[in-house]
């Protein structure tokens, strides 16, 4: 006969079995019903720290787009704590992202209850957005035709199910921008561009929260790609810098770098060019020219600096290799979100401490004389915030609105001494300029 205290024991290990294989993440491809399941398994766990939303609108076949948000107060937006997004699987068929975001969630969640003190940083500093599938519509139909995609050029689920690449569905706003069109012109192809329901969804959301830094996640090469996309005359490659190169190539490079193999030269694609030769990284437009990529609509649009990550060859690898591709992309994921924290933010307030909000902020980088202005305004948000990503140097940077004084502080942005370190705070005070 058992005795009260082997019962005990016995019971409490069959306890901690138990919860542990219902909290240990399964390495499989989750199905559209699974995905959205395991998202409501990961809130269940972590509810203090997580909050899942919906996307304005569904899929073309009526699925959710789902976004699971990590941070200290789900649902609320901090003063300036940045807002950051990873979007997955917007071409059906390239189903890596998919799975890393669902274990990315996972992984936060858990890490964040053990206490890991470089998760507790990331996310009490940091409000997180994530959406593994941006077309649910087209992973079904990629996973359905798996053996014929297989023996094909990938096309099969790559689409919605209308048939349209969503990465070419965004308002093209690269033209009006190379034509240097006005805020009407820009809100022009905004009205009159007609997009599919996740293109739509998406630019609603895009434009509804303030974003700072986003990556989207694709397959089919392994390279990190940055802005622009697209090429100002059409031709089929030609290097395309936006004003913030310098930031860009840095961001690039932190996902290059801390992925174990994105850097490496040797590492290139079947009939593809060896990124590993240039850090793992390359401008799009230098790449190949898209015309309607999400990429560049957050950089023209928003406030939001994104890059797109290129995860392997492998657009839809075996169950078996998703473990080791979680190993390969885990630092790179995290280190990434904490690029939200380069650069400068702060608060522009009036005389009587209200905040200002559309109030530009203008860059110049005056680093060892280089006195140079860089041509990408960003707003201020409702509530008089920014956040300004920018590589370490030497900055003057100006607040301005029609009817106030415009304030002009000069400012030295350090290098992140570790990973709890914050965007340098820079404030402004504006006057108004008729009393």
């Amino acid at each position: 006969m058992y005795s009260k205290t082997k019962f005990i024991h016995i019971f409490t290990l069959v306890f901690a079995l138990t919860i542990q294989t219902i909290c240990s993440f399964e390495y499989k491809h989750h199905n559209n019903e699974e995905l959205n399941q395991l998202l409501q398994n990961i809130h269940h766990k972590c509810p203090s720290i997580t909050r899942l939303y919906e996307l304005s609108e569904k899929s073309v076949n009526g699925w959710p787009l789902t976004v699971i948000e990590i941070s200290t107060n789900p649902g609320e937006h901090e003063l300036l704590k940045p807002e950051f997004k990873y979007v997955a699987n917007m071409h059906g068929n390239e189903v890596l992202g998919r799975e890393l975001l669902l274990r990315l969630a996972d992984y936060l969640c858990d890490e964040y209850r053990n206490n890991n003190v470089y998760v507790q940083n990331l996310v009490n500093n940091t409000r997180i957005h994530l959406l593994p599938s941006l077309n649910p519509d087209g992973w079904e139909l990629a996973t359905a035709n798996l053996d014929q995609n297989h023996g094909s050029d990938w096309l099969l689920g790559r689409s919605n199910l209308n048939g349209i690449d969503i990465n070419r569905d965004f308002p093209d706003l690269d033209m009006v921008a190379f034509r240097h069109g006005t805020k009407d012109d820009f809100l022009n192809t905004l009205i009159y561009h007609k997009m599919q329901p996740e293109t739509r969804a998406a630019v609603v959301w895009l434009l509804s929260n303030p974003f700072v830094l986003s990556a989207n996640l694709h397959g089919g090469a392994l390279v990190a790609n940055y802005p622009f996309d697209e090429t100002p005359d059409g031709s089929m490659n030609t290097y395309t810098a936006s004003a913030d190169d310098t930031t860009f190539r840095h961001l690039a490079r932190t996902y290059a770098t801390n992925h174990k193999r994105m850097s490496q030269i040797g590492t290139a694609c079947e009939q593809d060019e060896d990124f590993g030769k240039q850090g793992g990284i390359t401008n799009g437009a230098s790449w190949y020219s898209v015309a309607g990529g999400m990429q560049d609509f957050n950089y023209l649009a928003t406030n939001t600096f994104e890059i797109t990550l290129e995860l392997g060859c492998d657009k839809y690898p075996p169950e078996s290799k998703l473990a080791k591709e979680w190993e390969d992309n885990k630092q790179a994921l995290l280190e990434f979100i904490n690029q939200a924290h380069i650069g400068a933010k702060g608060l522009v307030r009036d005389e009587n401490g209200m905040p200002v909000d559309n109030a530009i902020i203008r860059v110049q980088n005056i680093t060892d004389g280089v006195n140079q202005i860089i041509n990408h305004d960003i707003s201020t948000t409702k509530n008089g915030e920014y956040w300004r990503l920018l590589t370490p140097g030497l900055y003057k940077i100006m607040a301005a609105k029609f009817g106030y004084v415009p304030e002009v502080k000069t400012v030295m942005i350090e290098p992140r001494n570790t990973t709890a370190t914050q965007a340098t705070n820079v404030h402004f005070v504006l006057r108004t300029l008729f009393e």
